[in-house]
């Protein structure tokens, strides 16, 4: 209430002195019906000089308000004079002083979250290395429960080096090295490492790509990618058949022969942790790879699709705005 009156103070004296005192004065020179027009343009003039007072008053206020595109900046008032508007500036800097507070805490904890993670992923990788080197120079280690305690393992594996690859994404940007490549060499680098899934599905590789062909990309993360998508190629495909990795017009396509991909779920396989049907059913998918596909290939700027149908699914990867020119 106190702000109020304190804001509305020029309305009041002027209200005083046109409707209260300029009758009294008037009428105590003469009679206020006969100068009943000179009392309206009294009136009229006082009104209009409160007017500008008021717009150049607050003419820097009408400026701030009336800006299309807010900057830093902008997130209290420009030079305040009135009351209303220091008042209102002053709220502004403390809202800005808790988002800004609050911003800062978020990311402290978002960090240390991020060094978490990446600590315990790096611990759990070294008993399982020693696990698995444990089997393969073990004399049993062909028996079924041997085979079976290092097919976890690769899994847990695999779901680690998801994990890390995660939490390295939050600086991509900064860690991205673009040179040119040899696409056929990191491809037959991924199959070379994916060589035991592709023994244990039954799955061939078929790779028609000529050895000249050079792209100008990150080799790491690149590869990142290339060996999530081969790895799906190879889970959900079918048994005895073949991977197609072909590249035609800058435009590289993983194709693979198995359950077709329904519509509803082409556009959200991309999401953070859907895993889809299929991958709910068997409990082998993370909905991890795919995001992590999605958010790799849009900082590289390599636009990609993913269409199924006929029981085939296709990867494909456009290379035009990356590839070697002669």
């Amino acid at each position: 209430m106190k702000l109020f009156f304190r804001d509305h103070v020029s309305v009041i004296i002027l209200y005083c002195v046109s409707f209260l005192l300029l009758p009294w004065i008037i009428h105590s020179l003469d009679d206020l019906s006969s100068h009943y027009f000179y009392f309206i343009f009294l009136v009229s003039f006082l009104f209009i000089i409160w007017l500008i007072g008021r717009y150049y008053r607050r003419k820097k206020l009408y400026a701030h308000l009336q800006k299309g595109i807010l900057t830093s900046d902008d997130l209290h008032l420009y030079e305040p004079q009135a009351m209303i508007e220091q008042a209102y500036s002053q709220k502004l800097r403390q809202m800005q002083y808790l988002h800004l507070t609050q911003q800062q805490i978020l990311e402290e904890q978002g960090k240390e979250k991020q060094l978490v993670l990446s600590h315990f992923a790096h611990q759990m990788k070294t008993p399982l290395s020693v696990i698995q080197l444990i089997i393969q120079s073990d004399a049993n280690s062909q028996s079924e429960h041997w085979q079976t305690i290092n097919k976890e393992c690769d899994k847990l594996t695999f779901t680690l080096n998801q994990l890390l690859t995660y939490e390295r994404t939050s600086n991509l940007v900064a860690d991205l090295k673009i040179e040119a490549l040899s696409l056929k060499e990191i491809i037959q680098e991924v199959i070379n490492e994916l060589k035991d899934y592709f023994i244990a599905k039954v799955v061939f590789p078929k790779v028609m790509l000529a050895e000249n062909n050079i792209i100008y990309s990150d080799r790491k993360w690149l590869k990142i990618v290339l060996y999530q998508i081969i790895n799906n190629a190879i889970k959900y495909g079918e048994s005895e058949s073949s991977i197609q990795i072909i590249y035609d017009e800058a435009i590289l396509k993983i194709k693979n022969c198995g359950d077709t991909i329904p519509d509803s779920e082409i556009s959200r396989v991309f999401d953070l942790f859907y895993t889809g049907v299929k991958g709910r059913t068997s409990g082998e998918a993370t909905g991890i790879g795919l995001y992590l596909v999605k958010k790799i290939l849009t900082a590289l700027e390599h636009p990609f699709t993913l269409q199924s149908h006929e029981r085939f699914t296709t990867f494909s990867i456009d290379f035009s705005n990356s590839v070697k020119k002669s």
